[in-house]
């Protein structure tokens, strides 16, 4: 029986420190070979070709080239699974949600102090994001004109997209959409945002991301999106038009107040190792919305979620994940549906009107 070949993976990165560190974190691990690393977007382009790499690991900020532009260029020319690792990720959570936009499967923010004791500190997010993102899907982020381009070719420049169209009135009804996502998640909600109308029923959302990363990333959902799209504050009533996301590295909950809903944004320990959890999110759906409700995961790597989805079906819930063929990665989908959790997948671009015709149904 023969052996699954180890990860190979590609360390970029102008720190010689930060290199020197990541090889040495990955290299203890038997699933994964570090195959080369590189000081700067050239040199890794070279090495790409030569050495095939199954996975890339990025920082943002180098020298001859934006780590941004070389993303954009690898994604449009060669796809290949990346996990940003930058100092950036922390300050500029604009530029790590820049780079999830662009095909990025996952980052890890790197440490502003003592960045070796700190990176020993996510030595096992690290490995276990570079070994989930080598099972990810990437695609080219626009067709190249032909089959033979070169990684060193110039892209062309990409027109902006035009915001969705907005579909006819609503009616709204005490109904509450729940949604949970980790890897690939940011660009998913996103998609699914901006499916749904400026009067859709309330959403309520946990994304797996740090402290520091929540208030950005609201604010580029709300940009995105016909509804009112904000960090929950706790306490704050949760109303129809609106999207709630828990304040960075706090979970969300959804309480019940006479015959309104609220949130409760709790700083309570981490669920499965993640803070904010899904199934925190999804288990106080289950509880005081149930049939009301109707709950989705999205692509994201592990199992957060499945048995709080769970929980909503078994309170009358309505219940769906996304498909595999458009997930970045299918762990947390995956295992609701191996739990029986969800009553169907939806590929992305039509779980939007999918929520929208089961609220419609009052499940």
């Amino acid at each position: 029986m023969s052996l699954q070949a180890p990860v190979r993976v590609l360390v970029v990165d102008d720190s010689a420190v930060v290199r020197q560190i990541l090889t040495e974190i990955l290299s203890q691990d038997i699933g994964i070979e570090v195959v080369g690393s590189a000081a700067d977007p050239l040199l890794a382009r070279d090495k790409i070709k030569r050495l095939n790499p199954d996975v890339i690991t990025l920082d943002v900020e180098m020298p001859r080239m934006d780590g941004l532009a070389f993303l954009e260029n690898l994604m449009r020319l060669r796809p290949i699974p990346v996990v940003m690792i930058s100092s950036l990720t922390e300050r500029g959570a604009d530029t790590t949600l820049q780079a999830l936009a662009l095909g990025a499967v996952d980052f890890v923010a790197k440490p502003k102090l003592d960045i070796a004791r700190g990176l020993e500190g996510y030595a096992e997010e690290i490995v276990g994001k570079v070994k989930a993102a080598a099972k990810a899907r990437v695609r080219p982020i626009a067709r190249a004109s032909s089959p033979r381009v070169t990684l060193d070719a110039t892209p062309p420049e990409t027109p902006p997209t035009p915001p969705a169209k907005r579909g006819g009135h609503f009616r709204t009804t005490d109904r509450l959409i729940a949604i949970g996502a980790s890897a690939g998640g940011t660009e998913a909600i996103r998609v699914v945002l901006e499916g749904l109308p400026a009067d859709a029923p309330a959403v309520v959302l946990t994304q797996h991301l740090p402290a520091g990363f929540s208030t950005a990333f609201a604010e580029r959902l709300d940009r995105h999106s016909a509804m009112s799209v904000r960090e929950a504050s706790d306490g704050e009533a949760v109303l129809p038009g609106h999207a709630y996301l828990p304040p960075g590295g706090q979970h969300l909950r959804v309480i019940r107040d006479g015959a309104r809903w609220r949130c409760r944004v709790d700083d309570g320990p981490p669920v499965n190792r993640h803070k904010p959890a899904v199934d925190v999110l999804f288990r106080s759906v289950a509880a005081n919305a149930g049939p009301n409700a109707i709950g989705a995961i999205l692509t994201g790597m592990g199992d957060d979620g499945a048995r709080g989805l769970l929980e909503m079906q078994q309170a009358g819930a309505a219940t769906l994940v996304q498909d595999e063929p458009s997930s970045v990665v299918w762990g947390m989908p995956g295992a609701a549906f191996k739990l029986g959790a969800a009553q169907e997948t939806v590929p992305l671009d039509r779980i939007a009107e999918r929520l929208l015709a089961l609220s419609r149904a009052g499940h």
